[in-house]
């Protein structure tokens, strides 16, 4: 009893191939390419199948007789029982002209070599895509009925199955599987669409979000998925039974799950926040179909659904089918294993299995380089305040990359011994001496950066200044705010308007601005410091919209207290003091940036202090204003509260705080 079988080296091929090696009979395999023979002999090493059972032929299912030799058809013909045709385009996003030449033409030069070599039986692997977007149940005896079928998948699947049916002289079987995923039992899978496409978001959010937090979601249609095991497992058993001919068998879940259900069981499979409430789609058939029809077709939509896509790695066609309005009968399927202990896995059995395979094999995120070296590798990289602190500590980070490191900074002294200190550790630095707060001598040295490097890849703002003084200190001193605007906000803005341009001309860019946490806590005494830094997170955000799609990404890492001389004595002297971050661990943040480029870098006291500013504002204003009563003033002011008092009060608060860090 032997088989002929193509796509013998794919998901499902891969997995019938295992068990077609245990039943006795030759197999001969078509072979696209040499790769598709190297991973026959590697899929033969890895399970151990006997060697002298496989005969692989060079070929292709878009030529006619699949490119094969008169001699190779003469000593195929009669040898055949079972004709397997697997080989196919599964992949949603490919080109209608390729899906046709694979689906349609692939499938009728198959079927004509099958024909000619008077295979037995011809066993077609189509898809539950023939359904195309009906709604309702759809039959195993049902093709025509199909509605919806504007896709080029959908529609060259049904077209290929209706030739086989309508075209073959001998005797057929078809096979329509679900979307198929990984092994039940391992996992394993070596493609990524399906489910998979919204693994990354479960993802993100479990490291966004606690997983005990309930979210709100979809419900959706009913995702019929099935194990890639179950599906081999089905063809195997059914292909080798007798009078079966002429009959079609939906290799489904019998009671498959709605996609709300479906997310919700990788989520616990990931550790990531639930949707505890889902929302029926099917309230949304209430609104007019002409609506939707019409709303689909504006540009402005259109654009920004394009954009969600990109950003959420979602493919727009798997967004769509989350909604999926077929259900499949399996009466034939379930009937032709009545005699076999073959049944369908049930998905909370085996989405462990599927989640740990994808993260520690599929994950596209594995397959990126996320090391610093590799993320700034020829990069120009300008950062400023480079003289100490936060800059120094990140010049010395990217000193063992092979980036090329502008430095700015007013004190040329310590700017050269910070470019000593880079040149020691290997790396190669440009100075430049500017006070940023002023305008002439920021143009000019934007003027020397463009004719020295052409173009700068990442700005990193970092120069800044931080004045800690209550507001009714200040009453006399608004130079306490035109200074730390001047630096913090319009010395940050005439780097990046002057180095933006070229930044989308080559549609390449990534400018990381050093905020503040002060910034999401409102926090007393740093009025002057917070208002220039909101100015540049407001700037950071707008810029980020208008800019969005063109290449540019913005960063705002809201930093918490850093020691480093421009932080007051008082935070540094109290032992059991406030906790405050190392400009070590603060340029960790940095390097961050620079690998993951995230809308914004923030710890969980500032995101939870935002949250509360945003829902209960007074309550966030009482909070801070408790900590500004147990705080001293800076050195040199009045102050009429006991000294040891606020050290006590200080201390108390920073054992509650001390592994958020502020």
């Amino acid at each position: 009893m032997n088989s002929f079988i193509t796509g013998a080296t794919g998901f499902i091929g891969s997995q019938l191939l295992r068990r077609l090696a245990k039943r006795p009979g030759e197999i001969y395999v078509l072979s696209f390419s040499e790769a598709c023979e190297e991973r026959l002999q590697s899929l033969i090493e890895k399970y151990q199948l006997p060697k002298n059972k496989f005969h692989s032929y060079r070929g292709s299912i878009t030529e006619p007789n699949l490119a094969l030799s008169a001699d190779d058809i003469k000593s195929l013909t009669g040898k055949i029982t079972n004709f397997y045709h697997l080989a196919a385009i599964y992949d949603l996003e490919a080109e209608e002209e390729a899906m046709m030449r694979a689906n349609i033409n692939g499938t009728e030069n198959t079927l004509r070599l099958a024909e000619r070599i008077n295979a037995g039986c011809f066993h077609y692997v189509s898809s539950i895509a023939v359904a195309g977007q009906f709604r309702g149940w759809f039959r195993e005896d049902m093709l025509d009925e199909a509605t919806g079928l504007d896709h080029p998948y959908f529609s060259t699947k049904h077209d290929a199955e209706k030739l086989v049916k309508e075209t073959a002289t001998i005797p057929w079987r078809a096979y329509r599987p679900g979307i198929v995923i990984g092994d039940s039992v391992t996992g394993e899978a070596d493609r990524v669409d399906g489910p998979y496409y919204f693994f990354k978001i479960i993802q993100r959010l479990r490291r966004s979000l606690p997983e005990w937090m309930p979210l709100l979601g979809l419900e959706g249609g009913r995702l019929n998925l099935v194990p890639v095991d179950y599906v081999a497992d089905c063809i195997d058993h059914i292909s080798h039974k007798d009078n079966v001919e002429g009959q079609c068998f939906h290799l489904v879940d019998p009671d498959p799950y709605r996609a709300g259900e479906v997310i919700n069981m990788f989520a616990e499979a990931g550790h990531a926040p639930k949707m505890a409430m889902r929302l029926d789609m099917r309230l949304f058939r209430m609104v007019p179909n002409n609506f939707w029809s019409q709303l689909s077709h504006l540009p402005v939509l259109k654009r920004f659904l394009d954009a969600l896509s990109q950003e959420i790695q979602v493919p727009k066609d798997a967004v769509g089918m989350f909604n999926y309005p077929t259900q499949f009968d399996c009466t034939n399927t379930l009937n032709a294993l009545s005699d076999s202990e073959i049944s369908c896995p049930r998905l909370p059995d085996y989405a462990n299995n599927i989640w740990d395979y994808w993260e520690r094999h599929l994950d596209p995120s594995l397959h990126i380089d996320r090391t610093l070296k590799g993320c700034v590798n020829n990069k120009v990289i300008a950062l400023t305040g480079a003289s100490s602190g936060i800059g120094y500590t990140t010049a010395l980070k990217l000193a063992e990359t092979n980036a090329t490191l502008v430095l700015i900074a007013r004190d040329l002294e310590r700017l050269q011994q910070t470019r000593n200190e880079v040149e020691r550790r290997g790396g190669r630095a440009y100075i430049y001496q500017c006070d940023l707060s002023k305008d002439e001598p920021s143009q000019q040295v934007l003027e020397e950066i463009k004719r020295d490097h052409g173009k700068v890849d990442i700005l990193i703002n970092n120069a800044g200044r931080s004045i800690r003084r209550s507001i009714m200190h200040s009453t006399e001193r608004l130079h306490d705010y035109e200074r730390t605007m001047q630096i913090n906000y319009f010395g940050s803005l005439r780097m990046i308007l002057g180095l933006l341009p070229k930044m989308v001309e080559q549609k390449s860019g990534h400018v990381i601005n050093i905020s503040s946490i002060a910034v999401l806590t409102n926090q007393p005494r740093f009025s002057a410091y917070a208002a220039s830094k909101s100015a540049l997170d407001s700037f950071t955000r707008t810029a980020g919209a208008e800019l969005c799609g063109q290449g540019v990404n913005f960063t705002t890492i809201n930093m918490p207290l850093v020691e480093t001389p421009m932080i007051a004595d008082h935070y540094r002297k109290a032992e059991g003091g406030i906790p405050l971050l190392t400009s070590e661990e603060a340029s960790e943040l940095i390097v961050k940036a620079i690998i993951e480029k995230p809308k914004r870098i923030a710890n969980r006291l500032g995101l939870f202090a935002a949250l509360v500013h945003g829902v209960y504002p007074k309550i966030g204003e009482l909070v801070m204003s408790t900590g500004f009563n147990m705080a001293p003033e800076s050195d040199g002011l009045e102050h009429d509260s006991d000294p040891k008092q606020d050290s006590a009060d200080v201390m108390a608060l920073s054992s509650i705080i001390r592994e958020i860090h502020m």
